[in-house]
């Protein structure tokens, strides 16, 4: 797995053994951001719920985003998402790591947490993604800024609806069985 562009291109990144993670593909991934560039400036701020590899997260940060939030409930791909951010000596005051399922992380957050522009949701594609997506699309939710997007990675068998709360999705890209879903608050 490597960084496509950016400040960290061409760099590899360490990858769990197993398959307990399932990290997107370097495809996916390219199309993603191909998508999301007028997006990411050196103000934008990054979340990747779910980050396994962290590999999301620090393409982000490789494409001149302020800050990014890696989030998983592994204690193992925590340790994995610190050695790749180490390996690739991103500072650390451009990173935080923490170890939590992403509905219990989301549900501690306070009022003083600042909002994100870019979220990252890629969680195991059995798990209920409704949960999550209802914290961000809550009438009064904070979380997400405005003109902020939350991309979902899913399954194709696994449909998600097009509106949760105030989220919309706009746009469904499909790659063989992956799907993203993008989601903008209404």
């Amino acid at each position: 797995m490597r960084i496509i562009s950016g400040t960290y291109r061409g760099r590899v990144l360490k990858s769990p053994s197993g398959n307990k993670t399932r990290p997107t593909s370097d495809r996916l991934r390219e199309t993603l951001f191909n998508i999301l560039q007028a997006k990411i400036d050196s103000e934008t701020r990054f979340l990747d719920l779910c980050a396994g590899t962290g590999a999301i997260g620090i393409e982000a940060l490789s494409r001149d985003a302020k800050f990014a939030t890696f989030v998983d409930k592994s204690r193992r791909a925590c340790a994995l998402i610190e050695e790749n951010l180490d390996l690739l000596e991103i500072p650390e005051d451009q990173t935080e790591v923490f170890q939590s399922a992403a509905e219990d992380f989301l549900r501690r957050l306070d009022e003083k947490t600042a909002a994100w522009d870019i979220v990252f949701y890629d969680p195991p594609y059995h798990e209920n993604y409704l949960k999550v997506l209802q914290f961000f699309g809550d009438a009064g939710s904070k979380l997400l800024n405005i003109d902020g997007v939350l991309i979902a990675e899913h399954h194709a068998k696994n449909v998600l609806p097009d509106e949760v709360g105030e989220l919309r999705r706009w746009r469904i890209l499909r790659q063989g069985e992956t799907h993203l879903s993008f989601f903008e608050k209404s």
